[in-house]
């Protein structure tokens, strides 16, 4: 295992994102769409924040509706806006972090994605999971 290998070996750069305009319900369905857990929010491709399945369970039943599903109810999420919703003062790493040293972040925080940025701007993001697929392929 290569301990100075950069996090953009293994990063997704295929990035869906949020602004903070976008509703709740258009969160949720791109979470089930994409079978994803994290987007980030933006504001020109600037990080504001970041929404994860999880935070919209905290505020609804979205978890009570079969992922497949397409419709959701909107009656809880028309009470919530992504700025309310989304965390703020994320932790951003950039793109020649290392994998380990993006492992020893995402080991430390309570938090399972971290947005990529190089000069300021989105790139990428990367998860556990990306960390967890990169360690079995290693094995």
């Amino acid at each position: 295992m290569k301990n100075s290998e950069p996090i953009s070996t293994i990063m997704s750069r295929d990035i869906i994102a949020l602004t903070r305009e976008d509703d709740l319900e258009s969160a949720e369905l791109l979470f089930k769409r994409n079978n994803i857990r994290h987007i980030p929010v933006v504001k020109e491709e600037v990080v504001i924040g970041m929404l994860s399945y999880t935070d919209l369970l905290r505020i609804s039943f979205a978890d009570a509706v079969d992922e497949t599903e397409t419709e959701v109810d909107t009656l809880v999420y028309n009470m919530f806006t992504i700025d309310q919703v989304m965390a703020k003062n994320v932790v951003t790493v950039s793109s020649d972090n290392t994998i380990k040293e993006v492992a020893e972040i995402l080991s430390k925080k309570e938090f399972h994605a971290l947005p990529v940025v190089d000069n300021g701007l989105l790139v990428g993001i990367v998860t556990t999971t990306d960390l967890i697929n990169y360690l079995i392929k290693q094995l």
